[in-house]
């Protein structure tokens, strides 16, 4: 149970289109770092890493029309 010792939160990155990009992780640099496992580099790129917002999950919904 090792996980629940160590919390996790989701985070909302602004990307070079205006878009925003949803990542998941223990901090905005642990989020980034599993979004890269799925991202190409190219992707990875349009991120803004230093813009970025904490998101709670019962606010999320008002978010995705941002998502890109």
């Amino acid at each position: 149970m090792g996980s629940f010792n160590n919390p996790h939160y989701m985070y909302l990155f602004s990307m070079k289109s205006g878009r925003k990009k949803l990542a998941y992780g223990r901090s905005p640099e642990d989020a980034l770092e599993i979004l890269g496992f799925r991202l190409t580099p190219a992707e990875m790129a349009e991120i803004i890493r230093e813009e970025y917002i904490k998101v709670n999950q019962r606010e999320l919904q008002q978010y995705v029309p941002l998502l890109g």
